[in-house]
């Protein structure tokens, strides 16, 4: 099984969209999560960096600038899902991956503040 460490950019990158809105309440993540065409359409447009920012793990030992290094995405490369966290935090919690599991909840948790949920 990989493990994955914490993506800090990714963290900081979807806790400054939550604070500006930039989140979806009530989606179904099946249907908007990025499939692999989406990412593809987005590497062209943008950097590694960039696409990096969207997923809260790191794979260890995967080479940067692959798909294969980045785990656990929690929007859909424009906004942060709601759906998407959730997604996160249950799928880390599932294989044991604490600190991306709490990573997660801690922005779960962030998003339903700003968003007034409680």
């Amino acid at each position: 099984m990989a493990t994955y460490t914490v993506n800090p950019d990714a963290v900081a990158h979807v806790r400054a969209l939550i604070d500006k809105r930039q989140y979806v309440l009530d989606s179904d993540w099946g249907d908007v999560q990025p499939r692999a065409d989406a990412e593809n359409a987005y590497l062209e447009r943008h950097s590694w960096e960039e696409y990096a920012a969207w997923h809260l793990g790191l794979t260890e030992g995967a080479n940067d600038e692959t798909k294969a290094r980045y785990a656990f995405v929690c929007g859909d490369l424009r906004r942060v899902h709601r759906s998407g966290l959730i997604a996160c935090v249950y799928r880390a919690a599932e294989w044991r991956h604490k600190a991306v599991e709490r990573a997660a909840y801690d922005l779960l948790q962030r998003l339903d503040e700003v968003a007034g949920i409680e």
